[in-house]
């Protein structure tokens, strides 16, 4: 595979290649069919969800489950990283980065528009009424289940996998070595490797331009709504070139200061016009409502959970809870990459419930600010509703500014925001899909990122045009289509991890920390000593640490306070085997856990920093 790299100036041939040709094939199908594009996709939507709806949905509650089981279980133990390391960001830090990761275009494009349509057009197996009070709790229990827990738990897969196999095993920042465990080392360097990889990429590459054609509909529609501008398919072209052609600058440039520092100012941004919302409009309202929806959701979620809709042709499932298990599955690289980045250090308990806790805790807080005051002003004036009675998309969030002191400037924050979105996403996710084609290297070629941006523009692009009315349909189809594939990589992914964290639960010790007892028969302590110290003189009981010495196995030294750090490991009962006539218990090496990475070496500094390199370099001999 180093061969082929470098003949290929770091790129991985048998990953560019097939992934840029199956990118082309898609955007031209798109645009030789153009005519009956819309129709396509409605068709092609339709069809995904009934063959393969109940797929995304048994597996997505299947990540949660598998999220919990990590954090609940021994295997929460497991530090992201050597034994001994510490977190490389503080607390606060780490959950603003993970807020960072949360927030996004499609945050902004339905933060009022979901809520609002889930309380004008409830879905049918829900069994409401719309524009009632039960629909309008339903509707905020539907949208937070949609970017709560099970969303992170897709992230957590994929990040909690990478972290695990690049800082603790030393393997490359790529999806491919998650299933190593499952398939080898051979098989993931081959063809499989290669067609994991591959698959991310088309599918990150998807997801990402989804989220752009999400964005450049609510800018041009923003635009158009405070009367700047008329929108045509050739404004909708030229406003991504101009803010692709932002991203790549970037890109080329290589500002990564810049970069954080423009996030930084839109994560400001964002929060100035949801603190703006939630102080000039219904203030106590939104946050009774908030309390409320914190708790629905969480009382909806069982039921929620594998509602597949068998008996409803109204075909709601398709358009909202499948398409974001598939937009959230195509993310999924994107987002877990840039999560396990952030957590080294980390245990996979603190792993866990900070991905799947803080962003779903702060996502509720910004769908309960504009979603209920969405809610709340149709239900009061009834002015939120096109012609035809329906939810606009690209419009409600304007519509509700305008109902507030400053509406134009509010207004144009908004734009910005999601202006900046599309730059940080275009740039970011050109930089995970430029690493993962060249086999996990950090520092990829400037010309190939400019590749990976121009042509997320161009599919943005593209799908947006060809669906003409139905672009939005044309957005949500190709990215349920591209995460099939990538759907089953992760549940094989949960597989394969499962396995690692067993070997590794099983061989790494507990440390203990032991102290000794006086002896019966020791000079009595004043009675001014302290009453656990009388206790124990008087308990009688008597230890000492003689014949232990310090060795690798974990014998730490006894201090002068005659305690000893003790590398504890638990024994199954497979491993002993007990005397017949002495019943005398001896360890025995037959039935020991057999490791899934059969200790591969690699010749990388990745691999020197893991906790994995570091054992072997300081195992004896």
């Amino acid at each position: 595979m180093k061969a082929i790299k470098e003949a290929w100036g770091g790129l991985l041939k048998p990953v560019f290649v097939p992934a840029s040709i199956i990118i082309f094939v898609m955007i031209a199908f798109s645009v030789i069919y153009a005519s009956t594009a819309a129709d396509s996709f409605d068709r092609l939507n339709k069809a995904i969800t009934s063959g393969v709806g109940w797929w995304y949905i048994l597996a997505a509650t299947g990540f949660v489950l598998f999220a919990l089981y990590c954090g609940l279980s021994r295997v929460g133990n497991i530090r992201l990283g050597r034994d001994d390391e510490k977190p490389e960001f503080g607390v606060l830090s780490w959950f603003a980065m993970l807020f960072s990761a949360g927030m996004g275009i499609g945050l902004v494009f339905y933060g009022v528009a979901e809520p609002l349509s889930h309380y004008v057009t409830p879905p049918e197996a829900g069994g409401v009424a719309g524009s009632t009070d039960p629909a309008a709790r339903q509707a905020m229990e539907l949208t937070l289940f949609h970017w709560g827990l099970h969303a992170w738990a897709i992230y957590v897969v994929v990040g909690l996998g990478m972290a695990y196999m690049t800082y603790r095993k030393g393997r490359p920042l790529t999806v491919r070595w998650l299933l190593e465990p499952l398939l080898g080392r051979k098989r993931i360097e081959g063809p499989i490797g290669h067609a994991i990889d591959t698959v991310a990429i088309v599918g990150t590459l998807f997801g990402v331009a989804t989220s752009l054609g999400f964005g450049v509909q609510q800018i041009s529609a923003g635009l158009e709504f405070l009367g700047w501008v008329d929108t045509s398919n050739w404004f909708i072209v030229a406003l991504i070139a101009v803010i692709t052609g932002i991203a790549t600058f970037s890109v080329i440039t290589g500002v990564s200061k810049g970069l954080k520092w423009l996030s930084n100012i839109n994560m400001g941004l964002a929060a100035a016009l949801a603190l703006f919302v939630l102080v000039l409009g219904p203030t106590l309202f939104l946050m009774q409502s908030w309390v409320q929806n914190l708790g629905g959701y969480v009382q909806a979620l069982p039921e929620l959970a594998l509602r597949t809709s068998p008996f409803s042709d109204d075909g709601w499932a398709g358009g909202w809870t499948i398409f974001y298990w598939g937009w959230w599955m195509s993310w999924a690289p994107f987002v877990g990459m840039f999560i396990a980045r952030i957590s080294r250090g980390r245990t996979i308990r603190e792993f866990v419930f900070g991905v799947l806790l803080a962003p779903t805790i702060v996502g509720s807080l910004w769908f309960t600010i504009f979603g209920d005051t969405g809610i709340l002003r149709q239900r009061n004036d009834g002015d939120l509703l096109d012609a035809d009675g329906a939810v606009n998309n690209n419009t409600s969030l304007f519509q509700v500014l305008d109902g507030l002191p400053i509406a134009v400037l509010t207004s144009v924050i908004a734009i910005a925001v999601i202006v900046f979105f599309f730059v940080t996403s275009s740039d970011s996710g050109s930089l995970v899909i430029d690493i993962l084609a060249t086999g996990g290297e950090l520092e990829t070629p400037k010309i190939t990122r400019v590749y990976w941006a121009v042509l997320q523009g161009v599919a943005a692009a593209v799908l947006l045009l060809v669906g003409g009315t139905s672009s939005l349909t044309a957005l949500q189809t190709m990215s349920i289509a591209t995460a099939v594939p990538f759907s089953i990589v992760l549940a094989l992914a949960c597989v394969s991890m499962l396995k690692a964290f067993r070997y590794d639960v099983a061989t790494t010790p507990r440390y203990l920390r032991v102290t000794t007892t006086p002896e019966v028969g020791e000079d009595e302590p004043a009675a001014s000593a302290p009453p656990a110290q009388r206790k124990r003189v008087s308990a009688g009981i008597s230890s000492t640490f003689s014949g232990l010495t310090p060795s690798r196995e974990g014998v730490a030294p006894a201090r002068s306070d005659g305690s000893v750090v003790l590398a504890v490991h638990e024994v199954p009962t497979e491993q002993l085997e007990i005397h017949p006539d002495t019943g005398a218990v001896e360890y025995s090496g037959d039935n020991a856990p057999v490791d899934p990475l059969g200790g591969e070496v690699f010749d990388t500094q990745e691999f020197a920093d893991s906790a994995e390199g570091h054992n072997q370099n300081n195992s004896p001999g």
